[in-house]
């Protein structure tokens, strides 16, 4: 999986936060419903334009970007 081949930044769309390609489904709304414990199968009731490779994708993103940053934690 390249997440490269689902995922677009364009400043003209969402204010350039990153979305799944052809739509305005921002990959931070994607997350964040996995975080409050929806389901793929949920997340992708509620966006019809998600396939679950979109998801996927969005994971994919997300993991890279964490790798990228060390954010610190308190003790």
């Amino acid at each position: 999986m390249n997440w490269i081949d689902y995922i677009t930044v364009d400043p003209s769309i969402c204010h350039g936060k990153a979305c799944i390609k052809g739509t305005r489904i921002m990959v931070s709304v994607i997350l964040d419903n996995l975080a409050a414990g929806l389901t793929i199968e949920e997340i992708m009731r509620s966006y019809p334009a998600l396939s679950r490779e979109a998801v996927a994708a969005a994971l994919a993103y997300a993991a890279e970007l964490a790798s990228e940053r060390v954010v610190p934690l308190p003790a």
